[in-house]
């Protein structure tokens, strides 16, 4: 089963307590994990970051939030306790603890809210995105991307041809390939001889060398073209190739590209337009966020 949402960790760590006991949160994960039948391959899962597994993730808040909550407190760094108003919960429990039931604690709604207004969300369900911070600005990060992908591949479909060239080049060469965009733009670009719109130095000395196709369509790229692509490869005695399209590719196509033993990677409207956020290709950043966390060491006096 996939690792619980957040709210579902929040009694269980809360009972996981209940002897009065300090317990270490990185300890608490397994025993978590194991009440809520999390399985070993979802156990280590990681959130977007990387940083850390979801699991952690998601026991350090619903800690975080039981605190917040007075439920449970912080004897000293890493380690919470059972409160004597947690003690009184679990004499009596939810059926279903979330943020909505703790928003009856004053401290908790004043941590969540900020400015002390109730917030209406029904009493139901954690308004929207039933995850940890991190997991909702990922989340939120994810739907602005994907807004953005749509605005890239609709505004790469109403430019000219020439331009469509240019952004190939552009974002091979952020990604590291081709040299230079002098490099690039000579190889690049030119008229499909033998069926192959250009040639891209693989790295910065031309080690090796990548054949290029590049297709501004609308309808899906099926087999039949790929099967062409990899024909032309033979022709000029090549191991590797990059198709690059607005549209996307039918699964037999894929599933040739896959088989083959060329080299060729296929890339769709959607991959493209990723890679151009990615690599900051027509796009420009509108604001910053720095996610920080306590430094250990800093804390630390043996070191």
């Amino acid at each position: 089963m996939p690792v619980p949402k957040f709210h579902e960790f929040l009694l269980p760590a809360l009972r996981l307590a209940a002897d009065g006991q300090p317990r270490v949160v990185r300890d608490s994960c397994a025993p978590l994990a194991d009440a809520l039948g999390v399985s070993p391959e979802d156990r280590a899962h990681l959130i977007p970051s990387g940083k850390q597994t979801t699991v952690y993730n998601r026991v350090q808040w619903a800690v975080t939030y039981l605190v917040k909550a007075g439920l449970l407190e912080r004897p000293s760094r890493g380690v919470f306790r059972i409160t004597e108003a947690g003690r009184g919960v679990l004499a009596n429990p939810p059926a279903k603890m979330n943020k909505s039931w703790l928003k009856r604690f004053d401290k908790f709604k004043e941590f969540v809210d900020g400015d002390g207004k109730p917030e209406d969300n029904g009493g139901g369900d954690d308004p929207p995105g039933d995850g940890t911070p991190e997991e909702q600005i990922a989340a939120g990060v994810k739907q602005i991307n994907d807004a953005l992908a749509d605005e890239l591949i609709d505004s790469i479909k109403q430019s000219p041809p020439a331009f469509f060239e240019q952004l190939v080049i552009d974002v091979l060469v952020a990604m590291g390939y081709g040299g230079s965009q002098d490099d690039a733009a000579q190889a690049v670009g030119k008229s499909g001889d033998g069926g192959i719109d250009g040639t891209i130095k693989e790295d910065r000395l031309g080690l090796d060398v990548i054949y290029v196709q590049a297709k501004r369509w609308d309808n899906t790229v099926g087999r039949p073209v790929v099967q062409g692509f990899a024909g032309s490869l033979d022709l000029f005695k090549a191991r590797k190739g990059v198709f690059i399209t607005t549209s996307d590719f039918a699964q037999p196509a894929r599933d040739f590209a896959r088989d083959i033993e060329k080299k060729i990677i296929l890339i769709d409207g959607k991959m493209l337009a990723r890679l151009m956020i990615e690599h900051n290709v027509g796009v420009t950043t509108t604001a910053t966020y720095h996610l920080k966390k306590l430094d250990a060491d800093y804390f630390d006096p043996s070191l």
